[in-house]
C-alpha cells in the first residue's frame, strides 16, 4: 500500500500553469513556499519578488512556471480540490451505501485537515487556510469566463460532480444536486472564515470542528430527504 501511495500524483489541468511545477525541484519549492507566504501575507501583499527572495531565486524563474500570482493561486486551489477528490475516492472505495459515502464527502469538506506526507512539499493545513481566505478571488474576476473555458476550475467542478452523483443515488428526484454541493463547499469555507474573523455571523466555533460537520450534515440530509 505504501508503494502504491508513493506513486500517486495530483493532477492539475495544464492550462493553470506555464510549466508544470511538479516537473522539477525548483517548481516544487515554488509551490511549497508560495503556500506559506500566501498564508502569512494574503494575496494582496504577496508578490513574486517576495517569493523569489524567500526561496533564493529570481522572479524570472517563477514567471517560467506561472504568468501571474492569480495563475499561481489558481494552481494551488486546483491542487487542493484534486487532493480532496483523491481523499474522497480513497475513503469511499468499496463502500456501497450512498448515504455513508455522502457523509464521508461532507466530513472531508468540513473536517480537520492534517498534513499528507505523500506530498511532502505541500503543507495542506496552510493550504486550506489559503483556500478559505483567498479562493473566491480566483473566480470573482472579469476574466472568469475565459478562465473557465481554459479549465481553471476543472478540479473544483469535478469534485462537486462526484458528490452530486452520490446525492442523485440517494434521491434521484432531487432537482438541485449541483447547486447543493457547491453551496455546501462554499459554506464550509465561509463558516470557517466567519468563526475566525466574524464570529457573530456563525454558531460554529473554530475550536470545535465537529460543529461544522454536524451543521453541513443536517443541511444536506434534511434538504435531500
Amino acid at each position: 500500500m505504501k508503494s502504491l501511495l508513493a506513486n500517486i500524483k495530483i493532477h492539475v489541468d495544464e492550462k493553470v500553469y506555464l510549466k508544470n511545477p511538479e516537473s522539477s525541484e525548483k517548481g516544487r519549492q515554488i509551490v511549497e513556499q508560495s503556500i506559506l507566504l500566501l498564508d502569512e501575507l494574503g494575496l494582496e501583499s504577496f508578490t513574486f519578488k517576495k517569493l523569489a527572495e524567500k526561496i533564493g531565486t529570481t522572479e524570472a524563474t517563477i514567471y517560467r512556471y506561472f504568468e501571474s500570482k492569480h495563475m499561481l493561486l489558481s494552481y494551488l486551489i486546483s491542487w487542493y480540490w484534486s487532493w480532496l477528490e483523491y481523499r474522497l475516492v480513497f475513503a469511499t472505495n468499496n463502500i456501497l451505501a450512498a448515504d455513508e459515502r455522502l457523509m464521508i464527502a461532507i466530513t472531508i469538506l468540513s473536517g480537520n485537515i492534517e498534513q499528507d506526507m505523500n506530498f511532502a512539499h505541500v503543507d495542506e493545513v496552510a493550504l486550506q487556510r489559503v483556500v478559505v481566505a483567498e479562493s473566491a478571488k480566483v473566480y470573482l474576476t472579469k476574466e472568469v469566463d475565459d478562465n473557465n473555458r481554459e479549465g481553471f476550475f476543472f478540479s473544483y467542478k469535478r469534485f462537486c460532480k462526484r458528490v452530486a452523483d452520490i446525492i442523485r443515488e440517494i434521491n434521484p428526484a432531487y432537482k438541485f444536486p449541483a447547486s447543493l454541493v457547491s453551496t455546501v463547499a462554499e459554506t464550509a469555507h465561509y463558516q470557517k472564515f466567519f468563526s475566525l474573523h466574524l464570529p457573530s455571523l456563525t454558531n460554529i466555533s473554530d475550536s470545535k470542528e465537529d460543529q461544522l460537520v454536524a451543521f453541513l450534515t443536517e443541511l444536506v440530509f434534511k434538504t435531500i430527504s
